[in-house]
């Protein structure tokens, strides 16, 4: 099926568990195989779906607890061992700490797997529906915004965080223009982000990721805005490698930098930065022919991050309030970012 059919996907488009003639099977669309084609790819046991997180055939923080949760539900469906197949799904990935939280919740639940899995699901969704309506106040009348690697519907299993917030603002006349970088080593901005504001309608551009300075030097960008895939207690946020690099950035040319990520990444057994894990992928990935290091995340500190927004509001310095189960902050500032 080719791509690019003018529509925003349905969540049970981008990952789900089906019930076939075949059995129990996660089935998730393939990000490896956009913008060119749309194929779907089935898993029938847990370690399949383990290989599809491992090799980026479904990733993204949120989409991948959902693989995850949905992994658990197939296997005991299936029969699996389920210590077993709890293991190999947890060795999949490490910085996401959405895949951890997802196992947590199945191994707390006490009834039907598929029924939890299934529900969170939908959570996720509408978690990122209620902040992308939050995230609206930091966007200003004709904003024009860069983001980095991909966060939309693909990586959260529908709707989108960063990606599905500046959709939404620009569905409000609030975007004028959108920056994609294109990520690298594996492009999902190139790929993925671009290919979902294509669908939206939204007017962007794709730039190499070392052209940010020169836009922002020029005075193109007002706002970066990002996902996460891990939030430490403190604020400090994981995010695809070139992140806290568009952080520096953005703090020397004044622009605001906006992290939209649901309470599921926030992990606040992490003190801080310093404890997230990091992910080195395999060199090959940069280079065949020579040694290469290939960390897929960096670490933003929180003293660079403008304002965290969740599906609980908008959280800004000293991000106190990240728990789910935090009262709010009182006195923050509302309104676009400055």
């Amino acid at each position: 099926m080719a791509a690019g059919e003018g529509r925003a996907l349905a969540p049970e488009e981008i990952v789900r568990l089906d019930d076939g003639p075949d059995g129990v099977a996660v089935v998730l669309l393939d990000q490896r195989r956009l913008p060119l084609e749309r194929v779907e790819l089935r898993c029938t046991s847990a370690a399949e779906v383990a290989e599809a997180i491992r090799t980026l055939a479904v990733r993204g923080a949120p989409a991948i607890g959902i693989a995850a949760a949905y992994g658990m539900a197939l296997a005991a469906g299936r029969g699996e061992d389920l210590v077993a197949a709890r293991a190999v799904l947890a060795a999949s990935r490490p910085t996401a700490v959405n895949l951890f939280w997802a196992l947590a919740e199945l191994d707390a639940w006490q009834g039907d797997p598929a029924e939890r899995a299934r529900a969170i699901h939908c959570e996720e969704v509408e978690r990122c529906r209620r902040m992308a309506e939050h995230a609206l106040e930091l966007f200003a009348p004709g904003v024009r915004v860069l983001t980095h690697c991909n966060a939309g519907g693909l990586a959260t299993g529908g709707v989108g965080t960063a990606v599905g917030a500046i959709i939404r603002a620009w569905e409000e006349g609030l975007v004028e223009h959108v920056y994609a970088d294109e990520t690298r080593p594996l492009n999902q901005g190139a790929r993925l982000t671009a290919w979902e504001l294509e669908q939206a309608g939204v007017p962007f551009h794709v730039i190499a990721d070392s052209a940010a300075a020169l836009a922002m030097a020029r005075g193109e960008v007002d706002l970066v805005v990002t996902g996460a895939d891990r939030i430490a207690a403190n604020g400090d946020t994981a995010n695809k490698i070139g992140t806290y690099g568009l952080a520096v950035l953005a703090r020397h040319h004044g622009i605001p930098l906006v992290i939209v990520a649901p309470t599921s990444t926030v992990d606040l057994a992490t003190p801080d930065g310093s404890g997230i894990p990091i992910e080195e992928r395999d060199g090959a990935e940069l280079t065949a022919r020579f040694p290469a290091r290939n960390p897929a995340f960096d670490v933003t500190p929180a003293a660079l991050i403008a304002a965290i927004v969740t599906e609980r509001g908008i959280h800004r310095a000293p991000f106190l309030d990240l728990s789910p189960a935090a009262p709010r902050q009182g006195g923050s500032p509302a309104g676009a970012l400055s």
